[in-house]
């Protein structure tokens, strides 16, 4: 009895494994793309834009799989800044202060 309480508990956790996975995978999704040949890598785009933030702290990028784009999180005298970059062309779309 007991092992057909544990086997049915196992069962049900099973199917909700993937779903709570998926959400947190853009990672995945980055090197998926870069493998593929679809995008640049996010040294080459950090490359390219960190030198253009003198005096802000880098804090960390983002991937969106499904724009196929980063955003690099800065933050410089107490503002945020986020500069989105086409992860295909590696030309910034925008600067958000």
């Amino acid at each position: 009895m007991k092992k057909l309480l544990f086997l049915t508990a196992i069962a049900l956790c099973l199917p909700a494994a993937p779903a709570l996975a998926a959400p947190g995978n853009e990672q995945g999704k980055a090197r998926s793309d870069l493998r593929r040949g679809n995008v640049k890598s996010l040294s080459e785009i950090e490359k390219s834009v960190l030198p253009t933030m003198p005096g802000a702290q880098y804090l960390g990028p983002e991937y969106d799989p499904v724009a196929q784009a980063y955003r690099l999180k800065f933050i410089r005298n107490g503002r945020v800044i986020f500069i989105d970059v086409d992860a295909r062309s590696g030309e910034v779309i925008r600067k958000l202060q």
